[in-house]
Formats: C-alpha cells, structure tokens, sequence
C-alpha cells in the first residue's frame, strides 16, 4: 500500500502514466466526458469533493507545465478562479477559449477527473511537464 501521495488508484495511475505535453482534466460534477476518454468519478453528493481540493491535492504530485481553464470562469465563477491564480501564479495559463472550445479540447485528455463540485465552470485542463 503507497504510504504517501493521492490514494485513489485510477488517479496515481494516470499520473504515473503521463508524459511531457499530456493532458488530464479536472471537472465540476456537470462536464461531460468526450466517449474514449476515461472516467475517474470522485463525486459523492453536491460539493464533495470540491475542485479546489481534488487540483490541489493532484498539482502536489504532477510537474505542471500550462493550465487552461474556459474565459468564462473569470466572470461566472470568481472566487475558483482565483483560487486557481493562487494555486498556480508561476503557470503559463491559457484562457483564450470560451466554454464549448474548452469542452472540446477534453476530447485529447488521458482522464477527466469529475468532482462533486457545483459552481459553474470549475474545470481545469492540466499539461505535463517533464521533471528534468
């Protein structure tokens, strides 16, 4: 049994798996998922877990190189993002594209990991980085 680091098997696994440029998503309990892309379903009831837990605990243990969220969180969800801006101020951040240009990048995604969140537009696209 691992001592440390996120517990959730499916989750460590695609972690482990990912190489430079790779892309994971993490979403609000209402992103659809793209059919082939796998499923990692944490939600248990509204807001549990919530996004900012499920990225924080994730961006521990992934070498980030870029985030993308949708140009619509800014506005519609600002406390996320700025959560987000908190979480991840040295990131190359892309947000040029709106919600249904975001939804349709996730087609490229190793796993869409969904949340119990309940706030629009919490969604995050994460690239690997290499760690050398």
């Amino acid at each position: 049994m691992q001592k440390v680091g996120i517990l959730n098997s499916s989750i460590a696994k695609v972690l482990a798996d990912l190489g430079h440029t790779d892309t994971i998503v993490i979403g609000d309990c209402g992103l659809p998922v793209p059919a082939g892309v796998p499923k990692i379903d944490l939600a248990l009831k509204w807001g549990t877990p919530s996004f900012m837990e499920v990225v924080s605990e994730v961006a521990k243990y992934m070498e980030i190189e870029k985030v993308e969220v949708a140009a619509e969180i800014q506005e519609k969800n600002p406390d996320v993002y700025a959560a987000l801006k908190e979480l991840f101020p040295q990131q190359q951040w892309i947000i040029d594209k709106d919600h249904e240009a975001f939804k349709a990048a996730t087609a490229k995604a190793k796993a869409v990991i969904r949340t119990g969140e309940i706030t629009p537009y919490a969604n995050i696209i994460l690239h690997s980085n290499v760690i050398f």
